[in-house]
């Protein structure tokens, strides 16, 4: 009797872990663009375990861009993202699309521009006149008019010239363009891609502009259907930004494990700034303020072209962080 009991509860601890695994919820993940050292705190969520310990299996995928999560999220080709709220604005006003904000990353505008420190551009001023370089759709690129307006320049003056993603940083390291459209949290990498020439960031939100920048979306059936799994997601993602500020080092090896081609050094500096970004005092990370959400839909109804007009309500939802 003692042998059968003692089989059955081995039987049983090789059958836990596989029940446990067996109801884990699959879950496909996109990236607003790309594998980058910004991302690294979902790595830190991933490979410490907090995904798995909410009963989540986590795929993590690549992104083409903002507007290409969102439609990826649109249409169940992934069940989360991460992405733009200017992109979510555009596309709730141009094209209906339903799907919404449910947690805040980047609680201040990341957007900026690149130059070289020996460029002689000193202040926003000295962009008159100069070429600046770009993706076609870029945030940098088309909020600029704000940028323009808020620093007292004139943006007509400002010369714009296409270039792709992957080749921004070579661009202005080459002297090709006088200067490049790029997220703040990128510094890392175009000072990489520069060295030894420094470079001098000119960031938007310097200029006095606020509003939302990159959070974690979900379509409105999936927040309609599952809510639990996406409070789930979002809270061992918390617990993964918590730990890579605390320990950009740490979070730096550990996604270099899986992102073998970013070197340590880069995704270190870039968690740092995203650090910055994501924190606000007084709030808890990743909380959404409809104030900001309302700053957000202003800004980018005065500088896009909207086919109808944008309701806050319809681009973030509180309730998904606790």
């Amino acid at each position: 009797m003692k042998k059968r009991l003692v089989a059955l509860l081995a039987l049983a601890a090789l059958i836990s872990p596989l029940a446990s695994a067996a109801q884990a919820a699959e879950v496909n993940f996109i990236t607003d663009f790309g594998f980058n050292g910004r991302h690294a705190y979902y790595y830190v969520a991933l490979d410490k375990g907090y995904y798995k310990q909410e009963g989540l299996d986590v795929n993590i995928l690549r992104g083409q861009g903002s507007a290409d999560a969102v439609k990826k999220v649109a249409s169940g080709a992934a069940d989360i993202g991460f992405a733009d709220a200017g992109s979510l604005v555009l596309a709730r006003g141009n094209d209906k699309v339903p799907v919404k904000m449910i947690s805040i990353v980047y609680a201040t505008p990341p957007q900026a521009i690149f130059t070289l420190a020996d460029s002689g551009i000193e202040t926003p001023r000295d962009l008159e006149g100069k070429t600046l370089a770009d993706t076609a759709s870029s945030s940098v690129r088309l909020l600029f008019p704000a940028f323009a307006e808020a620093a007292g320049i004139d943006a007509d003056k400002v010369n714009w010239v296409t270039a792709d993603s992957s080749a921004l940083s070579s661009v202005l390291a080459t002297r090709r363009a006088d200067g490049i459209g790029q997220f703040s949290v990128g510094e890392p990498l175009v000072a990489k891609a520069t060295a030894p020439a420094a470079v001098k960031a000119f960031v938007y939100k310097d200029v006095g502009l606020s509003y939302y920048s990159n959070g974690i979306i979900a379509s409105e059936d999936m927040i309609t259907k599952n809510p639990d799994m996406l409070r789930a997601f979002v809270r061992a993602t918390i617990k993964g930004m918590t730990d890579a500020f605390a320990d950009p080092a740490e979070a730096a090896e550990i996604m270099h494990k899986y992102q073998k081609q970013i070197e340590p050094a880069v995704i270190e500096g870039e968690t740092r700034l995203v650090g910055e970004l994501a924190t606000v005092e007084g709030q808890p990370l990743g909380k959404i303020d409809p104030a900001r959400v309302k700053e957000t839909v202003d800004v980018v109804s005065k500088y896009f072209t909207l086919n109808t007009p944008v309701d806050p309500a319809d681009v973030a939802v509180e309730g998904f962080v606790e």
